[in-house]
């Protein structure tokens, strides 16, 4: 398909400032530029721009990212400059500037849909009106009645082609201009044919004129074209919800112990920089003073916080929760941690991006072929008629028009907005329609752990074994507190009805816990040493905390992260299907082989980065296989991003959310195999809908050819097949056996899970 950019170069703008001023030296006499194209909407984008520039002498690599728009290069100094090349993207007819992640977070107007809305409008209200005068003609209006209905339909039809018509005849300029043609080229010659004829039979009092064809055709176009423009408006870029994890600046200790607050372009390795209690860590470093527990599941996944002491590296993109703490940086702007997940999620939304969907594979041969069909019949009948234009041109017209992509163009997305309704109904939110394609042709699934395949909410274990006098003290802490543990500790006093008192002189102990004042004596809550407890052996994968008063330990908390109801459900099925599943996971080795062994999984991954566990997926898709990532939090960004279809729980992060294809609202698990199964049933409806318009252009191609067809009834042949496809789509509401059997056929056991280490670590990464 062609690419149809707004040639509105940067240099024509007042006051444009070179592009070089942004350039970056990488080292190696290697220059780095990334520039925002906001032109760039598909493959054909992609691919073009990519082939010119890499044809550039100097230029080592040029990669396009179609979420962000980002164009990233590099090349050899004093070669080429960066202004150069983007003069380079400016002669393809795209907008450049320098890449700005701001620029990119904020959320565009959504023009080309309120184009296409206001298009379908126009087209429908004349289709209708022309309608109404042309049943007068069909009823035997003659003479001046009907030259005059002729001309009324005339004065409608031709505005609105040519505003209805706009975004078909851009498209086709375009495709014309840069010497390829696409679907579009043949509708605009179909309409305007169509329109140019009327106008002169009109002018000449012929009895025959087809403005309500020519309208009738751009609305059933409009239709498709706005029900594919809904679905793939749906899919937002991740990377935008990373980029915003950004901060702005940090705040720099120098050596005599003044504290500067530096934007985050100044800031370079060496420097310490002062991170305080509810801050996220603005860059790479290692603890040079200070403790603190710290939210790392954007690097593990896991909710529980961990203790960070003098010594422990730190991410960007993490959260300090508990007490302020000085890090001496490691690794700023390009090098950090979450500038790589940044790299990965662009890497894997621009391999999405290559996707090609049904229609793109089939508008590839229709263009060809319907201009060589018109033109041949065109020339048949200039032959058989000795030369009479005036019929051959209305057989080519009724061709052009019998063929037109209506029903193709309605195939994919009127079965795509089918089954988008259907998973609506059962809390599935799709965010694109490719996405139920690449669904439907998964053979392997791969789940995320906590916040997944559990709920991700530690629940107590043993409420009901602890006395209510210490339930209400611990409750009396824990209700100040935000670590999961201290809110399930709460959730379970309230659940036996205990109310938490009030303790005076609360105050966190960074790495320890909590700590205040009742009836004056010390209560603390926190780890088993800190409250006087002894640390038995095998205790590493509980999760728990204990109660103390006045240094005397008095119990022991234990928590558990309970499964996602239909969890064990979900897996059997997909297992019965012949479709695999695996656990990739960043918590501990111990902890996920019991929850594998509990679920019947017979392969896990465990302790994995997010660099990890997209190349475990990288690696397993390059072997042939098509995965279906299931996770939720931002360290399965990447991963989600990567995998060939990918589908989070409502509960996700905002990142895990975007990056995913599909998100499932509720706790049970079942929607992930319901929205397979309406995936593979869908693929199969399209299938059908594509037999049915090739059926129809077998039948009707022939009769047009012949000239038993006018281009009157070309419209009308044409509005039936596209009638004919959407019944068919509305098939699929009726469709049996998506749901998750209730009691599988076979039940799995466990199967002694075994734990799968990365080869190495760093080839992973």
């Amino acid at each position: 398909m062609a690419c149809c950019p707004t040639n509105q170069g940067a240099s024509s703008e007042p006051g444009h400032q070179s592009i070089d001023r942004w350039v970056r030296d990488f080292g190696d006499g290697i220059k780095h530029l990334d520039l925002l194209v906001p032109g760039i909407h598909c493959a054909g984008c992609i691919s073009r721009i990519e082939k010119n520039l890499k044809a550039v002498e100097g230029v080592t690599n040029a990669r396009v990212n179609l979420s962000t728009k980002r164009v990233a290069l590099a090349w050899r100094n004093g070669v080429v400059t960066g202004d150069q090349l983007a003069e380079r993207v400016e002669e393809l007819g795209y907008d450049v500037r320098p890449f700005n992640p701001e620029e990119v977070g904020t959320a565009a107007d959504d023009q080309k849909g309120r184009e296409l809305l206001r298009s379908l409008a126009v087209a429908g209200f004349a289709a209708a009106n022309i309608m109404l005068l042309s049943v007068s003609v069909w009823s035997g209006a003659d003479g001046v009645t009907r030259d005059l209905f002729h001309w009324i339909s005339a004065l409608i039809a031709i505005p609105a082609v040519a505003y209805a018509g706009r975004p078909f005849f851009r498209s086709a300029w375009k495709a014309l201009s840069n010497r390829t043609l696409n679907m579009d080229v043949p509708i605009s010659l179909a309409v305007l044919l169509a329109v140019g004829m009327s106008l002169y039979e009109t002018s000449h009092s012929g009895s025959e004129a087809f403005f309500d064809a020519s309208v009738t055709l751009l609305f059933f176009l409009l239709i498709g074209r706005y029900l594919d423009h809904m679905m793939r408006a749906r899919a937002r870029s991740a990377v935008t919800q990373l980029l915003s994890l950004n901060s702005a600046g940090a705040t720099v200790i120098s050596k005599t112990g003044a504290r500067t607050y530096l934007a985050l372009d100044q800031i370079k390795p060496g420097m310490n920089v002062a991170v305080a209690a509810g801050e996220s860590f603005p860059v790479d470093g290692v603890v040079i003073s200070g403790v603190s527990d710290i939210d790392r599941a954007m690097v593990t996944g896991e909710s529980t916080p961990e203790t960070v002491r003098e010594g422990a590296s730190v991410q960007s993109g993490t959260i300090n929760l508990t007490g302020p703490v000085v890090i001496e940086v490691t690794a700023v702007g390009e090098d950090t941690f979450l500038a790589q997940v940044v790299r990965l999620m662009e890497a894997a939304e621009e391999g999405k991006a290559r996707y090609v969907r049904l229609a793109d594979k089939a508008a590839q041969i229709y263009a060809p072929v319907v201009h060589l069909l018109s033109a041949l019949t065109f020339i048949g009948w200039m032959w058989w008629s000795g030369g009479d234009w005036r019929v051959s041109l209305f057989a080519a017209i009724a061709v052009l028009i019998i063929t037109c992509p209506c029903a193709l163009g309605l195939a994919v997305p009127a079965v795509q907005i089918v089954a988008s309704g259907m998973l609506f109904k059962r809390g599935v939110y799709v965010k694109d329609g490719s996405a139920l394609e690449r669904l439907a042709e998964i053979d392997c699934v791969f789940f995320d752990k906590t916040g997944t395949l559990t709920m991700g909410k530690p629940r107590m274990l043993n409420a009901a074994a602890h006395a209510p006098e210490n339930l209400t003290l611990a409750a009396g802490l824990g209700v100040e507190s935000t670590h999961p543990l201290s809110k399930a500790l709460v959730r379970a006093a309230h659940e036996r009805g205990v109310q938490q008192v009030k303790l005076d002189d609360i105050h966190e102990v960074p790495g320890n816990g909590l700590e205040g004042i009742h009836n004056g004596k010390k209560v603390r809550i926190g780890s088993r040493s800190w409250c006087g407890f002894e640390e038995p052996q095998g205790m590493d994968d509980a999760l728990g905390f204990c109660l103390a008063v006045d240094g005397a330990p008095l119990t022991h908390f234990e928590f558990e992260d309970g499964l996602r109801p239909g969890a064990g459900d979900v897996v059997g099925a997909f297992e019965q299907q012949n479709c695999p599943t695996t656990i990739l996971s960043g918590d501990r080795e111990n902890v996920v082989v019991k929850l594998a062994e509990k679920l019947g999984i017979a392969h896990i991954f465990a302790q994995l980065t997010p660099q990890e566990k997209t190349a475990k997926i990288s690696e397993t898709q390059t072997s042939g296989k098509k995965v279906l990532m299931v996770g939720d939090g931002i360290n399965d960004a990447p991963a989600l991003a990567t995998a060939h279809a990918s589908i989070a729980p409502s509960s996700a992060s905002d990142v895990g959310r975007v990056a995913a294809d599909l998100v499932f609202l509720g706790d049970a698990l079942n929607p992930v195999y319901y929205s397979w199964r309406v995936a593979q049933k869908t693929r199969l409806h399209i299938l059908q809908n594509f037999s049915l318009a090739l059926v129809y252009n077998l039948i009707a191609i022939p009769i047009a050819v012949f000239g038993y067809a006018s281009p009157l009834v070309a419209a009308i042949a044409m509005s039936a097949s596209s009638i004919l496809v959407t019944g068919n789509a509305l098939r699929l509401r009726i469709a049996r056996g998506l749901d998750v059997p209730v009691k599988p056929a076979t039940k799995h056991a466990s199967t002694g899970a075994s734990y799968v280490a990365p080869a190495s670590r760093e080839q992973a990464t």
